[in-house]
């Protein structure tokens, strides 16, 4: 049974993520009502630039919501703890380093992929001003199926996961995923308080559009799902360097 669940979870992934990248190909390059169709050689890096800026964000959006989350703590970066003088026990499964990969390359194909969808269907590109309830549910299901993407690889994948407990891990992890999927409703409402705060262009800008929404929807995802915050959610290796169950 274990081994079969462990091949089943494979097949999904592996499944998911081809389905994913042919989505975002066949959705961004199909013909639009223009007058001519783009062509792949000039639509492909395009694409790719925009899911790679998007990456980015969500691999710094993830790195500063730790400071949110665990203020006082220590965390634990796998192979880069040794670049900043901390020890390492993992080089990368079950780090920091490994969600903050592996969550924004999810999160980047799945944002896309569900724009593209909605621009597919609507013939129009996604917008909060104009369509704010379906930006809300666009926000709802990229975060959900993305993180839970992330969920399904490293249950099959990650080796410090016992081969019987795979399985149950990812149905963990994917009622996890739910929980703190609902509460990031508010992340497209983040640039328009921005907006009325500091002025239309810092609203619209990296800083206030994309980085800081991810960033306390990273926060907020992270927190009430996993209850990750604090003392809370450590890894072995981050309650050593902090303490944590240490008589004193």
């Amino acid at each position: 049974f274990c081994s079969a669940a462990q091949h089943y979870l494979h097949q999904c992934v592996g499944l998911l993520i081809k389905t994913l990248q042919r989505s975002i190909i066949d959705l961004y390059l199909s013909p639009r009502p223009t007058s001519s169709t783009m062509s792949f050689a000039t639509s492909a890096p395009k694409v790719a630039q925009a899911v790679t800026a998007t990456f980015a964000t969500y691999c710094t959006a993830d790195f500063l919501s730790n400071f949110i989350q665990h203020p006082t703590q220590k965390m634990d970066y796998g192979f880069l703890n040794s670049f900043i003088g901390r020890e390492v026990d993992q080089p990368f499964w079950g780090t920091r380093t490994q969600h903050i990969i592996g969550v924004a390359g999810c999160l980047a194909i799945t944002d896309h992929t569900s724009q593209a969808l909605f621009q597919k269907v609507f013939k129009k590109e996604l917008c909060f001003a104009k369509s704010p309830a379906a930006f809300v549910a666009h926000t709802f299901l990229f975060i959900f199926s993305g993180v839970t993407l992330y969920c399904a690889g490293d249950a099959a994948l990650n080796p410090n996961h016992k081969e019987e407990d795979r399985m149950t891990t990812f149905k963990s992890e994917t009622y996890n995923s739910y929980v703190g999927s609902n509460t990031a409703w508010f992340e497209p409402y983040v640039p328009v308080a921005v907006a009325k705060l500091a002025g239309p262009a810092a609203g619209s800008s990296w800083l206030g559009s994309a980085l800081l929404p991810a960033t306390l929807a990273y926060s907020t995802v992270k927190g009430v799902g996993w209850n990750d915050w604090g003392n809370s959610g450590l890894n072995e290796l981050e309650e050593k360097m902090n303490g944590v169950g240490v008589e004193k």
